[in-house]
């Protein structure tokens, strides 16, 4: 049995916060440090009473915030589960991804660079980092039936993600995210994206086989972790012409 603690002061949390939401704070952390792993249980009420000693009724309502937020997954008769986040059909919001055949797919990824570089200005401030910090800078191309769709850049802390360097290219995927938490163990929780209009410039044009001065749509997404970490910096750039945009309006 986990030996009891008190939530006063847990996870460096502002102590006039209800009790309930420090305790979510501390579920987020728990997620975000792995104990607690996507797609498993998480502890039962009763053991996180016992834990943290609060009311059970204050461990359900931190619980509630974090099913209600997408986090977390109640299933009947089996507990409840951290959800693993969905992040492969974003760009399908905006882009037609369908092979051929018409069948919608994953882009095939070909990286182009993955190396260490100091941060930039903008990209410490967008990452929250300190001065003189380094980056991973991983560049790529996401093609469909050898078709480029995607031309993307991505900033990653290098303190966090420092495994990526010594892994082979070709080992990382079509899909970063799973790679992140396998090779580095960290997690994507959100993301938050930006849509702007731009023009291809020198590489992106090469990378697309468009001319330069294209018009381009450009995705900026801010990724972060359970705890509210910034841990990803991307830039995908488009082929306006591609481009489809649709809204339900009720």
């Amino acid at each position: 049995m986990p030996q009891a603690r008190s939530i006063r002061g847990i996870n460096g949390s502002d102590s006039r916060l209800p009790l309930y939401q420090r305790l979510r704070d501390e579920f987020l952390l728990q997620i975000a440090e792995g104990h607690w792993v996507p797609g498993t249980p998480i502890p039962t009420e009763a053991e996180m009473t016992r834990e943290y000693e609060v009311a059970i009724g204050t461990v359900r309502k931190a619980i509630d915030t974090l099913v209600q937020d997408g986090i977390l997954d109640r299933q009947q008769g089996r507990g409840t589960f951290v959800r693993r986040p969905e992040f492969t059909r974003s760009l399908s919001r905006f882009f037609r991804q369908v092979d051929q055949q018409g069948n919608t797919c994953i882009p095939e990824s070909d990286i182009l660079s993955l190396e260490s570089e100091p941060a930039s200005q903008h990209v410490r401030q967008a990452l929250a980092l300190k001065a003189r910090a380094r980056v991973i800078h991983l560049e790529r191309v996401r093609r469909i039936d050898g078709k480029p769709l995607f031309h993307e850049r991505i900033w990653l802390p290098e303190e966090r993600f420092a495994a990526l360097l010594d892994t082979p290219k070709d080992v990382l995927g079509d899909l970063l995210y799973p790679a992140y938490e396998a090779l580095c163990g960290q997690l994507i929780a959100h993301a938050q994206e930006t849509l702007s209009v731009g023009i291809a410039d020198a590489l992106t044009s090469a990378m697309l086989g468009i001319p330069v001065e294209t018009p381009v749509m450009v995705i900026d997404r801010i990724a972060t972790g359970f705890d509210g970490t910034p841990l990803e910096l991307r830039r995908s750039y488009g082929i306006a012409s591609d481009f489809r945009y649709q809204i339900d309006i009720a």
